[in-house]
């Protein structure tokens, strides 16, 4: 399998030595001598001698440029770009006619090719505007058939001649008969185009007569005929270049020879020939089977060529073999850099545009300036860690949330926190004062909050508000809650309510913060995609699992407020494991059973019947907010109103959660609820232990 691997390798090195060596050698096309080359016969010609050669004889035979194709009948010859048939052979004069092969006759209608023109230019005295190999390419009596298409008639030149089966009723084909050796742009009509062209005729013909004033058809079979190509007069033995070429071919093909017979061979003697000695062996011959006269500076260049093409790729294949583990690991860290570049990125551009429009941009060493070093860390949260610091001039107090690299905040969610809270302008909303984004390091500069966030004062063992200033901070939770849904151009849904993305300023005020899973969507779009499926277990609607409850929606923060809700008003989490199997475990059940049995007149236990009016308004909303289906719960300017009027006429929901009817099994209900809450309750407790700004 190795020895034919390295059989192909060197046929393929083979071809590329071969193109580089005729491309050097290309300025030297002369006929060869006629030494060991007898005649032979091409399709219907016969006695065909050099510079003519088949393909496959010596290379001393004959020349390249006149290397003809042969099939049972006919005999082609390649001329530039075009493929031609060779119908005779004239060595008296040195001529020989030929005819295209695309030039259907057969056809009632024939056009030459637009781009099919065997020669380069304006004819001259010289070779330069024939193919290389070729003395003169087309004899100095023979025409051009000038072909074009008019976007109307030419009633004023009569050398045009039409061609009505070509043409239309918008479309007027004309043919006319240049003397020159290709079509003159003086010759043109301003309303017409070029079609094709072609040359035809030979003064050497008996039956040849003056074309200028031939017919279309006329000229269709002086096209018929072909042309005549003349090939050189002087025969002559091979040059300098010739020999040194074809020795070089016959050194390289040897090497070639020498490769395969050491590659061959099972011992490592072998394969180092085979590797490393195939170059000197080339050198070698080529330095014993050339005269002192081939030394010359074409010579040395061909030569070197010729090694470096065998050489280099030896060198990298044993390269890439040693090296193959370093490289593997080399291109994963560069796919690893290329993805992290990506997400810099996409950032940057973003933040470009941000810069104009939202909140300030602070380098790395502002913030470090600003937070003193970090010296006053406020807490750590888990997309890192929020430090105080102070902005200058104003002695202006903020926190400064650092994103650390190796958490699950990605470009993202930094991109969302600041394209969405960047934008919004409300006092029940936290305000961006800035943000750092150089390479992976990320911050957020927010405006400080010296009363920390709510849960510490609802979950605390001392009642820390009145029911009165919990009613006025629920309130100013749903008027910020209101703001993102309907109060911009595009609603925005926060995905993450809860008591610790709740934050106090110095007179209580609360404001809704921590927008890193926040969405934007059209306002009045009832349909979110399940992809937006996101939040903190024990807050997040059944809609955001399962589709048969709804749709996401606005509804979604809804159902997370109610939960925060019902959680001010009992000053704990709503669902305790602690509780064990009490009938306290799971409080939204146990507020919905207190609530029923008050109002259908059962005897209560004398704790619950002392039940604050402001405590009963915020459970009720609570549970309405909860409710299953989303379509059941109301909007959050709904809420408002409820939580601005008074506790009269508020009607109990129905069961928000699933459990029997009649009396409440706190098991069953702790049971469904787990598939919310409990689900992560190592989340929960980290969740709970956050410290954000």
């Amino acid at each position: 399998m190795g020895n034919h691997g390295a059989f192909h390798r060197s046929i393929t090195l083979q071809a590329l030595t071969v193109f580089s060596l005729v491309a050097v050698l290309a300025a030297d096309h002369v006929q060869g001598g006629d030494d060991g080359c007898p005649p032979f016969t091409c399709g219907h010609l016969q006695d065909i001698r050099p510079p003519f050669r088949r393909r496959g004889d010596p290379l001393e035979c004959g020349v390249e440029a006149y290397e003809l194709g042969c099939t049972s009948s006919k005999a082609t010859i390649h001329i530039n770009t075009g493929t031609y048939y060779v119908t005779a052979v004239n060595y008296t004069g040195s001529y020989f006619w030929v005819s295209d092969t695309n030039f259907d006759t057969s056809s009632s209608c024939p056009l030459p090719l637009w781009n099919h023109v065997p020669y380069y230019g304006y004819y001259g005295d010289t070779d330069s505007v024939s193919p290389p190999g070729f003395r003169y390419l087309v004899t100095q009596s023979s025409y051009t058939a000038c072909f074009a298409n008019c976007s109307q008639a030419v009633t004023n030149n009569s050398v045009y001649k039409p061609v009505v089966c070509l043409s239309a009723n918008d479309s007027h084909v004309y043919v006319w008969v240049s003397e020159y050796m290709s079509c003159l742009a003086e010759d043109l009509e301003p309303y017409c185009g070029y079609l094709a062209e072609i040359p035809f005729g030979n003064e050497y013909s008996s039956d040849w007569r003056q074309p200028q004033n031939a017919s279309y058809a006329d000229i269709t079979q002086f096209i018929s005929k072909g042309f005549t190509v003349r090939f050189p007069v002087e025969p002559r033995g091979p040059s300098v270049s010739e020999k040194l070429r074809r020795n070089i071919n016959i050194c390289l093909n040897n090497s070639i020879s020498y490769f395969k017979e050491q590659s061959s061979g099972a011992s490592i003697v072998n394969w180092t020939h085979a590797f490393f000695w195939s170059e000197v062996h080339f050198l070698e011959c080529v330095t014993q089977n050339s005269d002192d006269h081939y030394y010359t500076t074409q010579f040395v260049l061909v030569v070197v060529t010729i090694l470096s093409a065998i050489a280099i790729p030896k060198f990298f294949f044993v390269l890439f073999r040693l090296l193959l583990a370093a490289l593997a690991v080399w291109i994963f860290l560069a796919y690893k850099y290329w993805k992290t570049r990506i997400i810099i990125d996409a950032v940057e551009k973003f933040l470009r545009i941000q810069q104009m429009i939202g909140p300030t941009r602070y380098s790395y060493t502002d913030i470090v300036a600003v937070t003193s070093h970090f010296r006053d860390k406020l807490g750590q949260g888990g997309y890192g860690s929020v430090y105080k610091g102070v902005l200058l001039p104003g002695d202006v107090h903020v926190a400064v949330k650092m994103l650390e690299g190796n958490s699950n905040c990605n470009g993202d969610d930094f991109i969302s926190e600041v394209s969405t809270i960047g934008r919004i302008h409300h006092v029940n909303v936290v305000r961006l004062v800035g943000f750092c984004s150089e390479e992976m390091r990320r911050a957020l500069v927010y405006e400080y909050m010296p009363h920390g966030s709510l849960d510490k004062y609802i979950f605390s063992a001392e009642k820390s508000f009145s029911w009165d200033k919990l009613n006025e901070i629920a309130l100013g939770i749903a008027r910020g809650i209101n703001y993102l849904h309907q109060g911009c151009d595009m609603q925005i849904l926060h995905f993450d309510i809860k008591p610790h993305n709740i934050l106090l300023d110095s007179n209580f005020i609360p404001k809704v913060a921590d927008f890193g899973l926040a969405k934007l969507y059209p306002r009045g779009d009832s349909f979110v995609p399940l992809s937006a499926m996101r939040g903190t277990v024990g807050y997040i609607a059944p809609e955001m699992i399962s589709r048969s409850f709804g749709v996401i929606s606005s509804k979604s923060d809804v159902y997370s407020f109610g939960m925060l809700l019902l959680e001010m008003a009992g000053g704990r989490r709503n669902a305790d494991p602690n509780m064990g199997s009490s009938s306290q475990a799971y409080y939204p059940a146990w507020v919905y059973d207190r609530l029923t049995r008050e109002e259908v007149g059962e005897e209560i236990s004398p704790v619950a019947a002392d039940m604050h009016e402001l405590e009963k308004k915020l459970c009720v909303v609570g549970l309405w907010c909860i409710q299953m289906r989303s379509r059941d719960r109301p909007t959050m300017s709904e809420v408002i109103e409820i939580l601005e009027a008074g506790a009269d006429g508020l009607q109990i929901p129905s069961r928000p959660f699933f459990c029997d009817e009649g009396h409440i099994h706190v098991e069953d209900s702790y049971q469904f609820t787990s598939e919310l809450t409990a689900v992560s309750e190592e989340d929960l407790t980290a969740v709970s232990e956050e410290d954000d700004v």
